[in-house]
């Protein structure tokens, strides 16, 4: 784990690559629960950052698994 602005870069970058080279992906990263906060004011730590970039990973992983 890295500090939370190089977690957020992190995050950037793949978000962009899903964007620009998975549409089919990108299209539901606005449904995927862990950006859904289910607490009015959410603490967001690096853990949470972290834990949402392996989830992006694991996404990105098993998408590519499926469709190449």
């Amino acid at each position: 784990m890295g500090s939370s602005e190089e977690i957020l870069s992190k995050i950037s970058k793949l978000t962009r690559e899903i964007e620009t080279n998975y549409p089919g992906l990108y299209k539901y990263l606005d449904e995927n629960p862990m950006t859904i906060p289910n607490e009015a004011h959410p603490n967001i730590d690096a853990d949470s950052m972290d834990e949402y970039l392996d989830t992006l990973e694991r996404l990105l992983r098993d998408y590519k698994g499926e469709h190449e």
